[in-house]
């Protein structure tokens, strides 16, 4: 995104979002997945992503798993019952948000 500024404030909401369309995920896929989705203009770090993730896994959003894949440990989360609540709430938000920042950009746009 050309001002990643903009979506820190939404990178809870989006990283919600993606857990509760996937039974689970590693950090990797969410990163992957984000930037799937916007064809390359959101682009996660890991200095975001992660300090995000263990917000919402203290805030009871999410919960972490390590399995094995291999020889390799990979830590999966998933959203929590709290969680796909919380994320039912935040996307309300964000649509809202999304109408007034329309209406504030286009004078001539009506929400409905």
């Amino acid at each position: 995104m050309k001002n990643s500024s903009l979506y820190k404030g939404s990178l809870a909401t989006i990283i919600l979002k993606l857990l509760n369309e996937h039974d689970k995920m590693y950090g990797y896929q969410i990163t992957q997945r984000a930037e799937e989705i916007t064809q390359g203009e959101l682009i996660i770090t890991e200095g975001a992503l992660y300090p995000c993730l263990h917000k919402l896994k203290a805030q009871g959003f999410v919960e972490a798993e390590t399995l094995m894949i291999g020889k390799r440990k990979r830590k999966y989360y998933k959203l929590t019952e709290k969680g796909t609540r919380e994320t039912v709430k935040k996307l309300a938000e964000l649509e809202d948000y999304i109408v007034i920042m329309r209406a504030l950009v286009n004078p001539k746009f009506r929400p409905e």
